[in-house]
């Protein structure tokens, strides 16, 4: 017997021991499919996302390692009457096939059970329904590191994030904003980066209140390394999420889709100190897409620390907020709301959720994403082949080559001996 042409036996054994050992054939196969597709597949990637919808992660997978030109898995999707036509489908398969390596996979689990890192999918108890509404880029799985009593927190879970060089103004701030939060009962959500980040996660341990963070890489070891001891005690009481497996390395991509998921899973979203071009604004965007309250901290305006803040509240409608009352008041408690029955408010109308374009419109320079994940997978010093690109990347062979020209002709990238190099700034 085997799962997907691997010994039935030695899935099974690494399976229960990241989630439940008393999980069935069905239910091992299922994650074994769900951990491997969160290797081959981007984060947020939406034909991955409506694949598995409609064939099952695991009738979908083997569907592409018995056909890896893909004919098989378009001739159930066509049965299916899914959303997505075949030329969507031609390209996913392509983008997808050269990460299709069974033994990462197995490594990838074994990775997670030497640092006790557990898969969570959809359907368990404690999966955090909130990221349902991502729709088709809901994540496929998610992996824990940390106490998993953590994931009901999530339901009173407000995130803070902002600009990893800080001012002091913007740390003193957020420490009294998390700490405020966590006297009336929050969680505080965030993503483990220097800055406003780990302002708000110490805030949170201080106040022996739960904090959760969304990490961009694999949970095997944390990023950014100078925060591994403050990451250490937020998985000790709390914990650290990823949607991508051990192994993976956090990336500009894989940082603004992480975004997502920091703003789908809390009430609210407050940006606390942003400046014009910061990532932060990036989960404001998202935030604002899905309905979920968002808010901005006001700075003074002589401070570039604080553009992006001003710029939410100007362009956004974001609600500016200066202290966790009126944070509180923005984002009530589920508890709270029942008896009130009172909505959340300042709910915005969608932006594009690539960050954060306003009312107006107005071209976006790489709105796929694509010119980021190629210039993530290329380093100035050693040169890559296309292929390895592809499967670094998650791009499509073809697409990389493409992509790889133009890009040389604009003096980013230049190619010599053995492949492509990302040109010096």
């Amino acid at each position: 017997m085997s799962i997907l042409g691997i010994a039935e036996t030695t899935v099974a054994s690494l399976v229960r021991e990241i989630s439940d050992p008393s999980h069935d054939r069905d239910a091992v196969a299922d994650r074994f499919a769900r951990a491997t597709w969160t290797g081959i597949a981007e984060p947020g990637d939406r034909a991955a996302g409506v694949v598995v919808a409609a064939l099952g992660a695991e009738a979908a997978l083997a569907a592409l390692l018995d056909d890896r030109d893909g004919g098989r898995l378009r001739r159930l999707l066509a049965e299916r009457g899914t959303p997505l036509d075949e030329k969507e489908v031609t390209d996913a398969v392509a983008r997808w096939v050269p990460r299709l390596e069974k033994e990462a996979a197995l490594r990838a689990l074994r990775q997670a059970a030497r640092f006790a890192v557990a898969l969570i999918v959809p359907g368990d108890p404690d999966w955090p329904s909130a990221l349902d509404d991502l729709g088709d880029h809901a994540p496929l799985a998610l992996w824990l590191r940390g106490r998993r009593d953590a994931l009901p927190a999530l339901a009173r879970g407000v995130a803070m994030v902002g600009a990893r060089a800080a001012t002091g103004y913007g740390e003193h701030v957020t420490i009294e904003l998390a700490s405020g939060l966590a006297d009336r009962g929050y969680a505080i959500v965030s993503g483990g980066a220097y800055g406003i980040d780990g302002a708000a996660h110490r805030a949170a341990l201080a106040s022996r209140s739960t904090t959760l963070a969304f990490m961009a890489g694999g949970l095997d070891r944390f990023y950014p390394s100078g925060h591994d001891a403050l990451l250490g005690r937020v998985v000790e009481h709390g914990a650290a999420l990823s949607e991508v497996p051990c192994g993976a390395a956090p990336t500009k991509w894989r940082f603004l889709q992480r975004n997502r998921l920091i703003a789908a899973a809390s009430l609210a979203t407050v940006v606390v100190e942003a400046g014009a071009r910061s990532g932060s604004l990036n989960t404001a965007g998202h935030a604002a897409a899905l309905g979920r309250p968002l808010a901005a901290v006001p700075g003074p305006i002589t401070s570039a620390a604080s553009a992006g803040c001003h710029r939410l509240l100007r362009e956004y409608d974001a609600v500016c907020v200066t202290s966790a009352d009126e944070i509180a008041e923005l984002a009530p408690l589920p508890e709270v709301e029942a008896e009130t029955e009172t909505r959340p408010t300042g709910t915005q109308t969608s932006p594009t959720v690539e960050g954060a374009e306003p009312r107006r419109d107005r071209p976006a320079a790489d709105p796929t994403g694509t010119r980021i994940r190629l210039l993530d997978a290329l380093t100035t010093r050693s040169a890559r082949s296309t292929e390895k690109i592809a499967a670094l990347s998650g791009l499509a062979p073809d697409r990389v080559r493409a992509e790889l020209g133009l890009l040389s002709l604009e003096g980013r990238v230049r190619e010599r001996a053995g492949g492509w190099v990302r040109s010096a700034p």
